[in-house]
């Protein structure tokens, strides 16, 4: 297996929306602020990625889905602040995709102790979040990106993009892409697996050119691993291998890279 770290599915989802943009889907704005947070968006697993803890059951690392609740919120809730450094803006929208995710979960379903610390983090989180957009409202330079409707169209372009990464890397192809942001309103978007590994195609097209190419680096793993010292050691020794995905329109003609497959 590839083991792909989540930093480096996020820097699929910093091309996807670098490549985004064109007169149906409109531009992303702030674009340099958007693009960092869609990059950075999982800054927080990056130090974690390094050297992760491994799943008993299967002698490998814990994917993002496996990985013990509280382990999962404390990176978490350190993602907005490791980039707020950089971008108040971007620190805005990691912290809001963490909280997403957390409202997602289902809280009547988690044990008493569980359950509490996830509200903890959410109120956390939106209190961390008050403070962002009142500071950037108040910057004149940041002020016309800060509405809290752009901020929310901004939100769900992280939302899709980390989605449509993830989708490329765990072969979730075909998949409708649900309340994707255009120039008329929130649309859907379908992903559709291609006529040989590594292409997709969507529908509508959402990027300005007619082909968009996007890859990432994860390491070959070739066992399962009796504990997190061999798994560590493993990793520490696995080659590095680039992974790409080709991006087509449904129903256009193929680029010229394709050779006329279908």
């Amino acid at each position: 297996m590839i083991a792909i770290g989540q930093a480096s599915h996020a820097w699929i989802s910093g091309q996807l929306a670098r490549a985004w943009g064109n007169p149906r889907f409109g531009p992303v704005q702030p674009y340099e602020e958007v693009c960092l947070a869609a990059e950075q968006h999982d800054v927080g697993m990056a130090q974690w990625d390094l050297a992760p803890s491994r799943n008993p059951s299967t002698g490998l690392p814990h994917s993002f889905t496996e990985m013990p609740l509280g382990l999962h919120v404390e990176l978490w809730r350190q993602a907005g602040r490791r980039l707020l450094s950089q971008s108040r803006y971007a620190s805005l929208l990691v912290t809001i995709h963490g909280r997403r995710l957390y409202q997602m979960r289902r809280i009547d379903e988690l044990g008493p102790e569980q359950a509490a610390l996830v509200r903890r983090f959410l109120v956390q989180q939106r209190e961390v979040e008050r403070a962002l957009l009142d500071s950037l409202q108040a910057d004149p330079a940041t002020a016309r990106f800060a509405d809290p409707q752009l901020v929310a169209c901004n939100s769900q372009l992280i939302w899709i993009w980390d989605l449509l990464s993830l989708a490329l890397c765990l072969d979730w192809a075909p998949r409708l892409l649900r309340e994707v942001p255009s120039a008329d309103g929130w649309i859907d978007v379908q992903l559709e697996t291609g006529a040989r590994p590594g292409r997709c195609s969507l529908d509508p097209w959402p990027f300005t050119s007619a082909t968009v190419t996007v890859r990432c680096e994860g390491q070959r793993l070739s066992g399962r691993y009796p504990s997190d010292e061999a798994l560590r050691q493993a990793l520490a020794q696995a080659p590095f291998e680039t992974v790409e995905f080709e991006l087509v329109q449904a129903r256009a003609p193929w680029s010229a890279s394709s050779r006329g497959q279908p």
